[in-house]
């Protein structure tokens, strides 16, 4: 089962922090495709600039294929100073 994280303005715009899910998604792009297909306000959020994705505590770039119990976390754009 595939774990969802949402944090900061994400979790806010979807109402949840974390979701797991069943079936498990094979990939990011299957993972982003279905909670568009659940929540437009989300897949809009999740497309916006500046937001990162960890899979399973690593930052990735682009599709990346998962495992049933991986941990998928989306990350909203950050500032430093």
């Amino acid at each position: 089962m595939t774990r969802v994280l949402l944090f900061g303005p994400l979790r806010d715009v979807a109402g949840w922090r974390d979701r797991r899910l069943e079936p498990p998604p094979a990939c990011l792009s299957e993972l982003r495709l279905r909670l568009a297909q659940e929540d437009a306000a989300l897949a809009a959020a999740l497309d916006g600039p500046g937001v990162q994705v960890a899979l399973n505590q690593a930052l990735v770039r682009g599709d990346a294929d998962l495992t049933p119990d991986c941990e998928v976390a989306f990350l909203p754009p950050m500032s430093g100073g």
